[in-house]
């Protein structure tokens, strides 16, 4: 079964008593405090999760922003999960690969049973409690519920006002008190990282990309931005921009995994797609046994800085003349087998 393990030569930092996560932890001098707070947010339809037609506008609710010390986290995460529906909609944050984007938001458009979700922190529970670079929770219709932790794993909630007794209630259990202004590691300048040991360390481990990878194919994510268009995070149209496609391969002949990597330049997500689908079926027809039963799936599709994109045999100043003819049409530069 698979698994992964944080490095254990990574020292916790820690102030006070309080202990911050392997993966975030701040960089100047800051006094963290455990607690809540609570503010009512009224219902309207704007701060629901974007692009999901099928899950309903967000009711009137409250929403709690919670600071614990680290190793009291999943303990406290597991108790709020259980006051959530059996059925929910699972999310997931990544500090991923794009040059443009800061985090990949991952939602669900179908609702999945509690168990699924639990039992995948549970085994891969070092990078969703500890590492500085991925965020999780899940959010329900009936009763509405909101449930996540970010990449600081700092715990957010929203609940119909029904609730609030309930989970005063378990923050009392598990001594947090509502305070005026909670303090984590993103109250001061911190710094996130990747914490788990790498396959080069422990070929049986799963590396941060592998475990995404596998809670997108169990949670049934996607990847919640608009695959037409091509905006950095402050909103500016980018035009035609490198890309970076991996696609990964299996057949019926040879069930491990094989994977592709495509570069290319396109003018957005969906275009820079159907090009390294293209590129991978002509990989795959030059392969032998060819005709056998295979299944393709595109991975990702992140951006590049020109700067990234390394020309064989060209020097600085034949790379600057071959990046502006790249990024004057949407082209296939190299396709590759890894």
């Amino acid at each position: 079964m698979s698994r992964c393990i944080s490095d254990e030569s990574i020292e916790r930092r820690a102030i006070k008593g309080f202990q911050f996560p392997l993966g975030v932890y701040p960089v100047e001098v800051m006094i963290p405090q455990e607690g809540y707070t609570s503010e009512y947010e009224p219902a309207d339809g704007d701060d629901g999760m974007e692009g999901m037609d099928e899950v309903e506008a967000w009711p009137d609710r409250y929403v709690y922003d919670i600071v614990v010390s680290n190793p009291r986290l999943e303990a406290l995460w597991v108790q709020v999960f259980a006051m959530m529906p059996g059925r929910i909609y699972p999310i997931l944050d990544y500090i991923g690969h794009d040059r443009y984007r800061e985090i990949d938001p991952y939602i669900a458009y179908e609702p999945i049973g509690q168990e699924r979700i639990t039992n995948f922190l549970q085994r891969y529970r070092d990078f969703f409690f500890e590492d500085g670079m991925v965020g999780f929770g899940a959010v329900s219709e009936e009763p509405f519920f909101y449930a996540f932790v970010d990449e600081h794993k700092i715990l957010t909630i929203r609940i119909e006002p029904e609730l609030r007794p309930k989970l005063e209630k378990l923050l009392a259990a598990f001594d947090l008190a509502p305070i005026d202004e909670p303090a984590g590691a993103d109250a001061a300048a911190h710094e996130h990282r990747s914490v788990l040991l790498t396959s080069n360390e422990r070929p049986d481990l799963l590396n941060a990309d592998e475990i995404v990878e596998l809670a997108r194919e169990s949670w049934a994510l996607v990847l919640n931005i608009d695959p037409e268009s091509n905006l950095d995070d402050d909103g500016n149209e980018l035009g035609i921009t490198y890309f970076r496609c991996l696609l990964r391969h299996t057949s019926d002949q040879n069930p491990t995994s094989k994977y592709a990597e495509v570069i290319c330049t396109a003018e957005c997500m969906l275009q820079a797609e159907a090009i390294a689908m293209q590129a991978a079926d002509e990989l795959l027809d030059q392969m032998e046994n060819n005709n056998a039963v295979s299944d393709l799936i595109l991975l990702s599709a992140d951006r590049m800085y020109p700067e990234d994109v390394t020309v064989e045999g060209a020097d600085s100043k034949s790379s600057k003349s071959l990046t502006k003819k790249h990024l004057q049409s949407p082209q296939l530069l190299s396709a590759r087998w890894m």
